[in-house]
């Protein structure tokens, strides 16, 4: 079938890209769906910052390829080998899929699975294959989904089926920034009621950490970030209390204001200034868990002596280290009584020939999740 998509031909090139437009707009041709993989229908797609660094040229990608991880939307086709889903079922995209038989999946460790790991990186779905094509040449997939685009075929095994009552452009917010912010407070970093709070950086999942935080029963939420805008909108969203990352002395202001820091500290920046203040502002016995991707070769120093003296914990969280089968389900619940409103990281709705801005928009820091809508 024919389908317009966004295409990514080169990394890198200048902003603003609604003047470079390192995304083209393309009629390509989409193969059905093989065995065990689903076409679906794209109802909306987040413009997520992993996009953005990919197309920056940050982190190498295999080109040309469909970009767009973040997703929702309604199943179409399925190939043979698939039931656990139909026709018409809503789904969400997931980077986590899995095989279920190497090691790390034997020990519920879904986000380090080996099998699906190469298939990302060489820009294939899980089972080697590419089903998008541009005249006679065949396109690279991206983290095996491609979600920029009408329709994709994915993999099953990277698709958790949603009730239908969720609204599709608030599900696939759950798809990346929610299940990762989430994920950070609820399996790695296990904040408890009680506990002291800090989060450097407020994109998507920076927000989406903070509202865990609050829904986790978080005494005090510290929120940092250097947009002014953000650190209001983090006082609405539950922050005790924001600063600002330029502020001069910031680490020694949030030390003094906690009595020596927090207890959990999520840094979502992906930037090593933002690991340095997440770690200065972990407590004693605290935990710093680093969720936000720099670039391949950003490497963080720390002082090993206080690391073993104070018993902190350096811990990184992957998509919110969980299994996406378990935890949207328990997410949507959250979201359903009101403890979880993730609706509020929603920012625009672009369509194709804005979605070069809605990037632009993304590394100002002027928005927290556009949403692409591709019909």
């Amino acid at each position: 079938m024919k389908v317009r998509a966004a295409v990514l031909y080169e990394q890198g090139l200048p902003r603003p890209y609604a003047v470079s437009q390192p995304l083209k707009i393309e009629q390509v041709t989409l193969e059905p769906p093989g065995e065990g993989e689903v076409l679906i229908e794209i109802a909306a797609a987040g413009l997520c910052h992993s996009d953005l660094s990919a197309i920056e040229g940050l982190r190498p990608r295999k080109l040309p390829s469909v970009p767009g991880h973040e997703a929702a939307g309604i199943v179409v086709e399925v190939g043979p080998g698939v039931r656990d889903l139909k026709k018409g079922d809503h789904v969400v995209s997931s980077v986590v899929s899995s095989c279920g038989g190497c090691p790390f999946c034997a020990r519920g460790r879904l986000t380090l699975c080996t099998s699906v790991a190469e298939p990302r990186k060489n820009g294939t779905l899980a089972n080697g294959g590419r089903r998008l094509r541009l005249g006679s040449e065949l396109l690279y997939h991206w983290s095996g989904l491609s979600v920029f685009a009408e329709h994709a075929v994915v993999m099953a095994a990277s698709l958790v089926r949603v009730e239908k009552d969720i609204p599709l452009e608030d599900a696939a917010l759950v798809s990346c920034a929610v299940m990762t912010g989430t994920g950070a407070i609820f399996n790695t970093a296990r904040v408890e009621p009680g506990d002291t709070v800090g989060i450097v950086g407020l994109g998507g999942v920076g927000m989406s950490a903070l509202l865990a935080a609050v829904a986790a029963g978080a005494s005090r939420i510290i929120a940092i970030d250097t947009n002014p805008a953000k650190l209001e909108i983090a006082k609405r969203f539950g922050a005790t209390d924001v600063f600002s990352a330029t502020q001069e002395g910031c680490v020694e202001l949030v030390q003094a204001a906690t009595a020596g820091g927090c207890d959990h500290v999520i840094e979502t920046a992906g930037s090593v200034p933002a690991m340095k203040t997440a770690y200065g502002i972990t407590a004693r016995g605290g935990t710093t868990v680093a969720v936000g991707l720099p670039h391949p070769s950003a490497e963080f120093s720390y002082p090993q002596g206080a690391l073993v003296s104070d018993e902190r914990r350096i811990v990184g969280s992957y998509m919110g280290g969980g299994s996406p089968l378990r935890d949207i389900p328990r997410i949507l619940s959250l979201y359903r009584q009101g403890k979880l409103p993730f609706e509020k990281l929603r920012s625009n709705v672009v369509g194709f020939d804005q979605i070069n801005e809605g990037f632009d928009q993304l590394a100002d820091g002027a928005v927290l999740r556009n949403m692409l809508k591709p019909f």
